[in-house]
């Protein structure tokens, strides 16, 4: 009976980066500093080595020496930059390091004087092989033929001899090793996306409330696309480069719902945008492939789209897969919803929440054409220009579903993002990533202590970093957390902190600039609710009173352009404090990544509790910044332009009224600061 053999020689397992199910592709974005591990080991006492392959898209073949990642551990560990959007393919060769091994022996029993000849020349015999090798270039191979020359010469001086088994040519072996035993790991696959995919500043706000304006008989003019665009100054001034809208298609009639979501709508209540579907300015309903009449036109959206981009901004529009009663599915595909024994549409509920303005779709009776009518849909969003959709409760549609619909829209056009709107348990909101979706929300809002905080984030670097990328929105129509709705300024300024410096993609619904605070009684959202309402804000008017936070959003988003560490998912850190409610965590980026020929070290501390002032120590890590032991170095709060000498602990005093957080970068050596190790 013949066996085939799972094993190698050189065995090489537990490969890293990978998602916990085969069936899909771990993934990143361009740009991104991926960590590549695999266990590499083999019987005996010899060395083993592990050579990272990549080959790009394009053909293009990077090769990277791994190390090891702790004695004992077998692990090989390896950092790769991934420049070029689409697939790559990668392995892990591992094999016997003889170079290392007799380097190794060699040094031990040289210096013990055993063996000393019979050493030197097996490493001589080593570095003819390798000479011999023509892959090898032609003034690589003679100087390594000189080597082994001098090896066997016992007329160098004993110390001179020795120094040879340290000579810089055998860094020839890092990418060339020599080995007589290899074994390779299966081909894996990891799929890179664009920049934007992983890496952006999001504000969302409903072009209704831009420009509009009541009347003095309680009636409204809504606001336009036309005039949504001159927000968009102020936005790109804040630095956010993504405009998320929501739905921006007619609204229904039936069921409409009131202001703070009451069952009794005045004449002038505009409706949720999210009961999509509904009269048109022709008295035709009109359904997610159409505008509000009240917002203009498609040429006006278009345009909308224009001038944003002009400004550096992405337009988001959101997808929503559900329909007012008066959508035209309901009459045109009834096989599409779930209709009950006594006749009636099913509506949609989230218990305690009801929407009974609002039919889910059922997707067991027609999935064909529903699948054909949203596909549709979307490439239609996608000719106005639009590059980025946010989807609605996904976790209420099947999974196959949305693998299917973004496998075939990023076949024809790569550079579409789908950011899952998924507040559902950990299994469903994973599997949405793992299936194709490009961004997802998270429980970010509900984690606020220091050690949620400290937990939550160092499972989005490492955990689920392979295939889960974090949109860490601070509040949402929907959300306000009584975090935000008790914790007064502060706590707006610490989660506007920890969101931007924490993950590489985050996002602030409008409002949050000024403080929006009151919740609806017994409710985790905003009383007043503008999912309900107009809601036109004097945001100049507020700045100028010092009632607005949009200078500091401003700054985090500079913050986060001049500084690569922070355009960073995996490279998060997490510190020690001496106060169960002061937060440190740092981001790092390697001088071979940033671009500028230094390293670019972030230190975050923050003040989670918004009620105190916090004096403690913070005990950092220096390894994990890459610095010294015991030395001293300086850093710069990157809000306020102070610097101060610091040491692996350091003293601090944050003032939740005053500056509940700090910035701190971390300055090459030689620059000036006070001579203070500590600051408040």
């Amino acid at each position: 009976m013949t066996f085939r053999l799972a094993a190698d020689r050189i065995p090489v397992t537990g490969l890293t980066p990978a998602v916990p199910d085969p069936r899909w592709h771990p993934k990143a974005f361009e740009g991104e500093v991926v960590p590549f591990g695999a266990t590499v080991f083999r019987e005996g006492h010899d060395l083993v080595g592990a050579l990272l392959v990549l080959t790009a898209p394009s053909g293009r073949v990077l090769r990277e020496r791994m190390a090891t990642a702790g004695p004992g551990t077998d692990r090989w560990v390896a950092e790769a930059l991934l420049d070029e959007t689409g697939r790559w393919h990668w392995h892990v060769t591992g094999f016997d390091d003889e170079i290392g091994t007799w380097r190794h022996d060699a040094a031990v029993k040289i210096d013990a004087g055993v063996d000393v000849e019979l050493m030197y020349e097996l490493g001589a015999r080593l570095l003819e092989r390798a000479a011999a090798d023509d892959g090898r270039p032609a003034g690589v191979r003679r100087t390594l033929t000189a080597l082994a020359r001098r090896l066997r010469d016992p007329a160098l001086a004993p110390a001179e001899r020795r120094s040879l088994v340290d000579d810089p040519v055998f860094a020839e072996f890092e990418l060339r090793p020599l080995s007589r035993l290899a074994g390779d790991s299966p081909e894996r696959e990891l799929l890179v996306e664009r920049r934007r995919a992983g890496v952006g500043s999001w504000y969302e706000f409903f072009p209704r409330s831009e420009g509009a304006k009541r009347r003095a008989d309680g009636s409204w003019k809504s606001g336009t696309f036309r005039s949504a665009v001159r927000r968009l100054d102020a936005i790109a001034a804040m630095g956010f480069d993504v405009v998320y809208l929501p739905p921006i298609h007619p609204i229904g009639v039936t069921n409409r719902k009131g202001r703070n979501n009451t069952l009794d709508p005045g004449p002038h209540d505009p409706g949720s945008p999210w009961a999509i579907g509904g009269p048109l300015a022709d008295g035709t309903s009109g359904g997610h492939d159409t505008i509000h009449p009240d917002l203009g036109t498609l040429a006006d959206f278009r345009r909308f789209v224009r001038e944003a981009s002009a400004r550096g901004i992405e337009v988001a529009l959101d997808l929503a897969l559900q329909a007012s009663p008066d959508h035209p599915w309901v009459t045109e595909h009834p096989e599409w919803f779930t209709v009950l024994p006594d006749g009636t549409i099913r509506y949609a509920e989230n218990p305690p929440k009801k929407y009974q303005d609002i039919y889910p779709v059922n997707f067991d009776d027609d999935p064909e054409g529903l699948f054909a009518e949203v596909l549709r849909i979307v490439r239609h969003w996608i000719a106005q220009g639009v590059r980025i959709f946010r989807v609605d409760n996904p976790h209420t549609k099947p999974l196959a579903f949305w693998e299917r619909l973004i496998a075939a829209v990023n076949a024809e056009d790569p550079d579409v993002v789908f950011l899952a709107e998924a507040f559902t348990r950990p299994a469903m909101l994973q599997a949405l990533a793992m299936a194709g979706f490009q961004q997802s929300y998270t429980y970010f809002t509900w984690r606020n202590t220091k050690e949620e905080l400290e937990e939550f984030l160092l499972g989005l670097a490492r955990d689920t970093a392979d295939f889960l990328r974090p949109n860490l929105f601070v509040n949402t129509p929907d959300i306000l957390t009584e975090y935000l709705q008790f914790g007064g300024p502060a706590a707006f300024t610490v989660r506007a902190t920890i969101a931007a410096t924490a993950a590489p993609t985050w996002g602030v619904y409008s409002g949050f600039e000024l403080f929006e605070s009151v919740a609806r009684p017994g409710a985790e959202e905003a009383i007043d609710n503008e999912k309900y309402e107009y809601k036109p804000r004097d945001f100049a008017l507020a700045e100028q009173e010092g009632r607005s936070l949009a200078l500091y959003l401003g700054i985090l988003n500079r913050i986060r352009a001049e500084h690569p560490a922070l355009g960073q998912l995996r490279n998060l850190h997490v510190h020690r404090s001496d106060d169960d409610a002061v937060l440190v965590f740092s981001k790092r980026l390697a001088a071979e990544y940033t671009g500028t020929g230094a390293d670019d070290t972030l230190i975050v501390v923050a003040n989670v509790d918004p009620h105190s002032v916090r004096e403690t120590t913070v005990h950092l890590d220096l390894e994990a910044l890459a610095l010294p032991r015991g030395e001293t170095f300086e850093v710069e709060d990157l809000v306020t332009g102070q610097r101060w000498t610091w040491a692996a602990d350091a003293y601090v005093r944050l003032d939740a009224f005053t500056r509940p957080a700090h910035i701190l970068h971390v300055r090459p050596n030689g620059t000036d600061a006070p001579e203070a190790n500590h600051h408040d």
